[in-house]
């Protein structure tokens, strides 16, 4: 597995490379759209943000999961501070994490956290340090469907491994039928869809369907789809548009593309008194139970994947920006910092619960505002 990741993701450095020039041109005039004086002060943009030494242009890339988030983050801060412009670039949490290695980004998004082999390898770009992990964004890994004529469907982790799985083919399975007692399920072919790219999306799905269902999901969690059949999309956007296209489709994003596409939910029987819905409360509830296991200044959190407390969503991501501890590049380490404090900070955070995401718990939202400001 780790050879056919090594391998995924060197393919993915030609698209990465052809594509990062045309983010910057893309994603550039897609913040500026709101105007010609992208650099000059907006008066609905938030007083509170502080700027500090922020200048120039920031390249980011990585998760295609917290990117709704990063551009409403991104509007408001260019929107307060004069002379920046950043541009994210989602191609996956692979990709983030490959550039970052490089030394190509200041910095990466991921939905996994850096492995002890790519932690090792990050002192070779951070030079007096190393990559860190530092928890930003949170949310529910919706599990999204579109079936004619079923609006409201259940779904355990059993069913969820064995649909991924090709081991459950058709929507009236008894299996599902068993866990929607009258609902009317039609004879229709399943046509599951997972992510094409290396993606911490489909690793958080792993640990979930292995911790909740390990009889029926046999595979070690990776960011390369595991399992044999289905069909693949790129992103969490390629995966939602299959779905919402396709009669009979089930796959897994982040759920603002399935709130943005109006693509229905499962709620998931995890044992507790009632299936729980895909909601950012759900996920903060399921979150709470986190436990940071990183050392250091790094954050890396440990989740509860198999929880079965009362409105506590399971199949939960949190996503890392990832950096330099020590050794971050000079010319934009000033602009990382004034950008991170405000995704961290409080202001920040209460604007991914409007965008389809779960604010960090308070108390690891100020682990990371301590860490943020002692970067070098």
């Amino acid at each position: 597995m780790k050879l056919q990741r090594n391998r995924l993701r060197a393919l993915s450095l030609g698209a990465v490379a052809v594509t990062g020039a045309l983010v910057l041109t893309a994603c550039g005039s897609d913040n500026n759209s709101e105007g010609s004086d992208s650099g000059k002060k907006d008066s609905a943009a938030p007083s509170n943000i502080k700027c500090e030494d922020a200048k120039g242009q920031l390249l980011a890339v990585g998760s295609s999961a917290q990117d709704n988030a990063v551009q409403a983050w991104v509007k408001a801060f260019q929107q307060a501070c004069s002379g920046v412009e950043i541009n994210y670039a989602p191609d996956g949490s692979g990709a983030g994490i490959t550039k970052f290695l490089q030394g190509t980004t200041a910095f990466a998004g991921s939905d996994s956290a850096l492995d002890e082999e790519e932690t090792a390898e990050s002192k070779k770009v951070c030079k007096t340090g190393q990559g860190i992990n530092l928890p930003m964004v949170g949310g529910p890994i919706a599990i999204g469907y579109n079936l004619s004529g079923v609006d409201n469907l259940v779904l355990d982790a059993d069913t969820i491994a064995k649909i991924f799985d090709s081991k459950i083919k058709k929507w009236n399975d008894p299996a599902i039928a068993e866990l929607n007692p009258g609902v009317k399920l039609p004879a229709t072919d399943i046509q599951a869809f997972h992510r094409s790219d290396e993606s911490g999306t489909t690793q958080n799905l792993g640990k979930y369907l292995q911790a909740a269902a390990p009889k029926s999901w046999k595979y070690e969690p990776e960011k390369v789809w595991a399992a044999e059949g289905g069909q693949s999309a790129s992103g969490s956007s390629g995966v939602a548009s299959q779905v919402k296209n396709t009669d009979g489709a089930i796959g897994y994003f982040e759920l603002s593309y399935a709130k943005s596409n109006n693509i229905p939910a499962v709620k998931v029987d995890t044992g507790a008194s009632a299936p729980v819905e895909a909601t950012t409360d759900a996920a903060s509830a399921g979150i709470a139970a986190a436990k940071v296991v990183g050392t250091g200044k790094d954050l890396s959190l440990e989740l509860d994947y198999n929880t079965k407390a009362d409105g506590a969503y399971p199949i939960i991501l949190v996503t890392y920006e990832i950096v330099c501890d020590k050794g971050n590049k000079a010319d934009t380490l000033p602009t990382v910092k004034a950008f991170l404090n405000y995704t961290a900070s409080e202001e920040g955070q209460k604007i991914l619960s409007d965008a389809g995401y779960a604010p960090l718990p308070d108390e690891i939202a100020t682990k990371v505002r301590e860490i943020v400001p002692t970067l070098a």
